[in-house]
């Protein structure tokens, strides 16, 4: 029977192959699952026969990357160049690709499988691993305690606080509202008056420093009037005027970077950055690609929108070591740091954070942090009731960063947090540290094979009974991590064969499922010892 559905998928790629249009049918295999395509619908996946989605690559990347592959737990996985329409529905993937082909592999028997041949066929590994601090120590980002007030005083305070409250140094992410204006690269001089001074300060307290950056361009300012009259903007459909795009920060014309000449000027300008004031990288915010539609403009190339857009986005960052971002299309296997996308400050926020990371690695992003500690939804931590705020949501979000490839703050622990909360959250910045060589293990090991270093339970331990498990992972192939992703102190874990042994010290015989205790200062990972 697989051979027959096998055979089918075949035919109906050739004859996708034939229009670009046509419409490819896969129907899931008894107890297939299915992960991939959109890192956000993580806590959906997998996708099974029960799965009830829609989703299109060119409108929809619910704040984050995307990749135009789905594997499955059977060995197969489904690939196309191009952007996805897909639907699935009663057991079927139903799939229209924007252009070009569908492919559907049998490429053996497990979903370790399918994703190391989609990564070996599609994006092979790079061999390059973004620089060792952004996995070594926490990332701090001003986002939540600045939001768009940004400043030389409060960014320095904000740095020493960091110091002062006996958290390791890492690197610092100066977010949105620095500059003057959407395509103006200049420090506002009313806010910032040494910028150069205050990141050699940042620096001299042990910080790297980011600067926040995006594609836009405020409407009818110099830079707009200059870049209009050079062609780096993407234009209306008609190419008559540049394209006023409708983005979260209101309505701004947008580099067009399929036009080589804007792609180096806009390079170029990173670089005097650089050399300028010592920027050591950039947050490339923003490039979704449902911010580039088809029918709203036309690029420099005729055929760069929508998804390509963002890609040639992340290809720009890639010039530059220190970089991060949520949004992405394919780039699979590259030294690129993706963040998850915002989350509500709520338990379905910390929910999510797992299952996301699993699906970031299984779409090609091994290197990628789980948002910023608590969610980046700032309207949470103004004006807090420290009697009424929920200060274990905080605690186990941070657990969760601390056992990840990567842990990024922004709202700052000690405004929000009791002292006894602190001392949590601070130990877990300093375990977090202390696995730094083992993470680092992995993410050289990612560098050379695509793998995820987060990995789901089946793709470690297949078809075992644990492809529904998404509240606990390994991290590498050593140890399994099971944290609180709910309210309240008990859980169960679920442990493979072998013999386990917890953080505390305890053994385990493994095969077996067990509830534990978990008070608000633990955090329960297993050790595979035999």
């Amino acid at each position: 029977m697989r051979n027959i559905l096998s055979a089918l998928v075949t035919m109906l790629t050739v004859i996708a192959s034939a229009a670009a249009q046509e419409r490819t049918e896969v129907i899931m295999l008894e107890n297939e699952k299915w992960w991939g395509s959109v890192t956000d619908l993580g806590k959906y996946m997998p996708f099974d026969s029960e799965s009830q989605f829609r989703f299109n690559h060119q409108t929809q990347n619910f704040n984050n990357q995307t990749t135009p592959l789905l594997v499955s737990n059977m060995g197969r996985y489904i690939w196309s160049d191009s952007p996805l329409k897909v639907e699935i529905s009663d057991g079927k993937i139903i799939i229209d690709a924007a252009r070009g082909t569908v492919e559907c592999v049998e490429a053996g028997s497990t979903l370790r499988e399918a994703f190391m041949a989609a990564a070996a066929a599609h994006f092979p590994a790079s061999g390059t691993v973004p620089p060792d601090l952004f996995f070594s120590v926490p990332q701090y980002n001003t986002w939540i305690e600045l939001i768009y007030n940004q400043s030389q005083e409060d960014i320095l305070k904000y740095a020493h606080s960091i110091v002062d409250n006996g958290f390791p140094t890492g690197i610092l992410m100066i977010d949105d509202n620095w500059q003057k204006y959407y395509g103006n690269f200049e420090f506002r001089p009313d806010r910032f008056p040494d910028p150069k001074g205050m990141i050699d300060e940042l620096h001299a307290l042990g910080f790297k420093v980011m600067l926040w950056v995006c594609p836009f361009v405020s409407p009818d300012s110099q830079e707009f009037r200059w870049l209009r009259e050079k062609d780096y903007l993407v234009k209306t459909a008609d190419g008559s005027r540049p394209a006023i795009l409708d983005w979260w920060n209101g309505l701004s014309a947008c580099y067009d970077l399929s036009n080589p000449e804007a792609f180096e000027y806009y390079r170029s300008i990173l670089v005097k950055m650089q050399e300028e004031f010592g920027v050591d990288g950039f947050k490339f915010d923003a490039g979704d690609p449902e911010r580039y539609q088809a029918k709203d403009i036309m690029p420099y190339d005729g055929k760069s929108f929508d998804t390509e857009q963002t890609e040639l986005w992340a290809k720009l960052g890639l010039l530059f070591p220190y970089n991060e971002f949520r949004a992405c299309w394919k780039m699979g296997g590259e030294a690129l740091v993706q963040r998850l996308g915002d989350k509500e400050y709520s338990w379905d926020g910390v929910v999510r954070l797992v299952p996301s990371m699993i699906a970031a690695g299984l779409l090609g992003h091994p290197y990628t942090c789980p948002d910023m500690i608590g969610g980046g939804q700032f309207g949470s931590f103004l004006n807090i009731d420290q009697d009424k705020f929920d200060q274990s949501l905080i605690v186990r979000s941070c657990q969760i960063h601390s056992m990840m490839p990567m842990m990024q703050f922004s709202v700052a622990p000690w405004r929000v947090l009791s002292a006894e909360n602190l001392e949590i959250v601070k130990q877990m910045a300093i375990l977090h540290a202390k696995f730094a060589p083992y993470i680092m293990q992995y993410a050289h090991h990612a560098a050379k094979t695509g793998e995820p270093i987060v990995r789901c339970m089946e793709y470690q331990y297949p078809h075992q009974g644990m492809e529904m498990i998404k509240d606990q992972f390994m991290l590498g192939d050593k140890y399994l991590v099971a944290p609180m992703t709910t309210p309240g102190t008990e859980r169960t874990v679920v442990l493979p064969k072998g013999t386990w042994r917890d953080e505390q010290g305890k053994r385990y015989r493994g095969g077996k499922t067990y509830t534990i205790q978990v008070p608000l200062a633990r955090l329960p990972y297993f050790e595979l010892v035999k």
